[in-house]
């Protein structure tokens, strides 16, 4: 089977088939989202390596856990998960990623939401220059959508945590972009 020919099977069929263990129909499932789960690991972590390294450990997840995929939702957010958690797993497995953070004061913001104009793309871009404990976590919250009841559990943190790593990660990035305005 050619490579072009995977956009004319189904997903369901490529799902149903790589359950059965056929590696020609998980190859084509695999490059079928490799790339957008690429990209989905590397907004968490620092360089391509890593990142390519996390989306095989993810697809080796993916295809040991077919069998529980319910056919509830997209089966790439499905995926998602799987990466998001992957990604997760490995920044907090690798001491190259620890860091400390000083804590800054609380202060309310008094200028404009600058978020509500900017696309994911831009935010994704600026995001780099957050600490990478509160890279995580916004990039949880904004560009996955999850709450911090959520993000708490998937990190293993306390909720006012998630919150307050949050709030100090949109004040910097505010503050960046004003500067760069």
């Amino acid at each position: 089977m050619l490579p072009e020919q995977h956009k004319t099977l189904s997903l369901q069929y490529l799902i149903n088939e790589s359950m059965l263990g056929n590696s020609r129909m998980q190859e084509l499932l695999y490059r079928k989202f490799a790339v957008t789960m690429y990209y989905q690991c590397l907004r968490y972590l620092k360089n391509t390596g890593d990142a390519e390294d996390v989306v095989q450990e993810g697809f080796i997840k993916v295809f040991a856990n077919l069998h529980k995929y319910r056919n509830e939702g997209s089966f790439e957010g499905w995926i998602r998960k799987i990466m998001t958690r992957s990604a997760l797993s490995y920044l907090r497995d690798n001491k190259k990623y620890n860091y400390h953070t000083d804590i800054e004061d609380a202060h309310e913001i008094k200028e404009p939401n600058i978020f509500d104009t900017l696309a994911e793309k831009d935010i994704t871009r600026i995001v780099t220059q957050l600490s990478p404990e509160g890279k995580k976590i916004f990039i949880l919250h904004v560009v996955e959508g999850y709450n911090h009841r959520e993000i708490a559990a998937i990190l293993g943190c306390n909720e006012s945590t998630s919150k307050s790593q949050y709030y100090r990660s949109r004040t910097r990035l505010q503050k960046i972009l004003l500067k760069s305005a």
